[in-house]
């Protein structure tokens, strides 16, 4: 096991929800911390919580932009002298299916969650390099198993995973550990703001299956991230059973597979699309106030 004690910590994401978390366990693991966000109002309370400690760096940054992703990685490594691990977490969601999905959501979600990961990487890598350090990037169980409604987002997840595997055949020779996060419904406000404004999203979840239909919360996410880092773990599953998604995957993009949700698909998402309609967004309030600014 690799102690996270005096290592810095590079996360996006860091203002809210597992990347919150997580920042705040590895803190008192006596990790430093560079957290980035698009939010910097959630950024200074991050800050406010630690103290002003020396331990902690904060950079507003937008992950679609990787020249502010190389400025906070070069802060990063003027501050703390190099990054020891990286976490590329920032991620946003959709609402409504191909048909009713705004184009220019379904492109942020992609931006952000994709090519987000891809300019994190690029920036903080040479640094990660020089560390032998690790790399975990968050996938989702949405990587192994589609559903309605949340193609961007299931696209970008099985691409983000696809990526953490070809980083490591690029890297792991050279002493780099590279994993992939995958999660099932978290009690993040990604889950919360969809619950709120999709009743069709809520009765989804209703009607799956045992364990699918659980929510877990963001400190045992958290846990199971640090975890992760810890024992420089490839695939890290929260909650544990989202591992056996993995090895069904191929049986669950078969007609046998399919069928279930293929049936909740018919009845749910025409009323979906409707609410979405009626919102006239196709994402969360949060996430269309945060793209204003």
């Amino acid at each position: 096991m690799t102690s996270v004690n005096s290592q810095v910590v590079f996360i996006t994401g860091g203002g809210h929800g597992i990347g919150a978390e997580v920042a705040r366990r590895l803190h008192a693991k006596g990790g430093k911390l560079v957290l980035t966000d698009l939010d910097a109002g959630a950024l200074a309370a991050m800050a406010g919580e630690f103290g002003g400690d020396e331990r902690v760096l904060t950079a507003t940054a937008d992950v679609r932009d990787l020249a502010a992703m190389q400025a906070a990685a070069n802060q990063a490594v003027e501050k703390f002298g190099g990054i020891d691990v990286v976490i590329a977490n920032a991620g946003i969601a959709s609402y409504g299916s191909v048909q009713q999905v705004d184009p220019e959501t379904f492109r942020r979600v992609l931006d952000v969650n994709l090519l987000g990961v891809f300019h994190t990487v690029r920036a903080t890598l040479p640094s990660v390099l020089d560390r032998r350090g690790y790399v975990l990037i968050v996938s989702s169980l949405a990587a192994f198993a589609a559903a309605p409604g949340m193609m961007p987002y299931d696209a970008s997840k099985a691409g983000v995973e696809h990526l953490a595997n070809a980083l490591r055949l690029e890297v792991g020779h050279r002493g780099i550990g590279v994993g992939s996060a995958h999660m099932s419904w978290i009690d993040t406000a990604l889950v919360r703001d969809s619950k709120a404004d999709l009743p069709s999203f809520t009765e989804l979840l209703a009607r799956l299956p045992f364990p699918l239909n659980k929510t877990t919360s963001v400190d045992a996410c958290a846990a199971a991230f640090v975890k992760g880092i810890e024992h420089r773990k490839r695939r890290v599953y929260c909650p544990g059973w989202v591992r056996w998604f993995r090895w069904l995957k191929p049986v669950l993009s078969t007609p046998f597979g399919e069928g279930a949700v293929s049936k909740t698909a018919m009845e749910l998402l025409p009323r979906m699309d409707a609410e979405v309609a009626a919102l006239g967004r196709s994402t969360s309030a949060t996430n269309e106030a945060l793209e204003k600014r």
